[in-house]
C-alpha cells in the first residue's frame, strides 16, 4: 500500500499499487475522520491484478446539535434521532460539493466516472448516497455500511438517470444502537420500490464493522471491477 503525498492534510490518498485502474471515494463517520479507515484496503480482498487508489476526506468542523452542539467532523448535523423524510440536514449540499470536487479531480486524471465508487460508513454513507444517486455521470457504485438514506422523500424526483443502474451495497448491524435497524431496511425497501439495484446484508453486530461485512463486500467489489475492468 502506497499512500501518496497531498497538499491537503484533510485528505489521505492510497494506492495498492502504480497507474490506478479504479478509484474509491470513502466517507467516515460522524466525529471521526479519515484515520478510522485508513486501513481498509487492507482489509478488502481487492483483485490483485487491478490497482484501486483510495481518496479519504475528512468532514468539516461543525457543530452537532444532537450533541450539544459540540464541534466535530461531521458530514452535516443531525438535530434528533427522528430522520425527516423531506428537510436536507444542515451541511449536506455543502458535503456534496466536497465530493463533487474530488470526482471532478478524478475526471481530470483520466479515471472515468464508471469506475470511480462512493462510499461511506454511517453518516459518510448517507452522503454516499445522497450524491451517488443524483451525480449526472454513472457511477461503479454506491456504497453504504450502517446507514441510512437521508431526504428520502425526495429521491424519486431528484435521482439522475445516469445512476439508476449503478448497484448498490447497503449492509447493517442487526444490534445497531446508533441508526437502528429499521431505518436501513426502509431504505433498503423505498431504493428497491424506485428500481435501483441492492444487495443488502445484515451481521450480528453494533454499529461497527465486522470480517463478515468485509468479506461480502470484497466478493462485491471483485465481480463489479471485473465486469468493468480491462479487457
Amino acid at each position: 500500500m502506497v499512500a501518496m503525498p497531498d497538499s491537503d492534510p484533510q485528505l489521505l490518498e492510497l494506492e495498492t499499487g502504480p497507474n490506478p485502474l479504479f478509484t474509491v471515494i470513502w466517507l467516515h463517520g460522524l466525529g471521526a475522520d479519515h484515520r478510522d479507515f485508513e486501513q481498509l484496503p487492507d482489509l478488502l480482498r481487492l483483485p490483485a491484478d487491478v490497482p484501486v487508489r483510495f481518496l479519504l476526506p475528512d468532514a468539516p468542523l461543525r457543530p452537532i446539535t444532537i450533541n450539544g452542539g459540540m464541534v466535530m467532523r461531521g458530514w452535516y448535523d443531525v438535530t434528533g434521532l427522528d430522520i425527516n423524510r423531506e428537510a436536507r440536514p444542515e451541511g449536506l449540499d455543502e458535503s456534496a460539493d466536497i465530493v463533487r470536487t474530488l470526482l471532478s479531480r478524478e475526471l481530470e486524471r483520466g479515471t472515468p466516472a464508471e469506475r470511480i465508487l462512493l462510499g461511506g460508513f454511517s453518516q459518510g454513507g448517507a452522503v454516499a448516497l445522497y450524491l451517488g444517486l443524483r451525480y449526472s455521470q454513472a457511477l461503479a457504485g454506491v456504497i453504504g455500511l450502517s446507514t441510512y438514506l437521508p431526504v428520502a422523500g425526495l429521491l424519486a424526483t431528484e435521482a439522475h438517470q445516469a445512476n439508476r443502474d449503478t448497484p448498490i451495497f447497503l449492509a447493517h448491524g442487526l444490534h445497531d444502537p446508533v441508526l437502528a435497524l429499521h431505518l436501513a431496511e426502509r431504505s433498503r425497501e423505498l431504493l428497491t420500490e424506485l428500481g435501483f439495484d441492492v444487495t443488502w446484508r445484515t451481521y450480528p453486530m453494533p454499529h461497527s464493522l465486522s470480517e463478515a461485512e468485509l468479506l461480502d463486500l470484497s466478493d462485491w467489489l471483485d465481480v463489479l471491477i471485473k465486469a468493468k475492468g480491462p479487457g
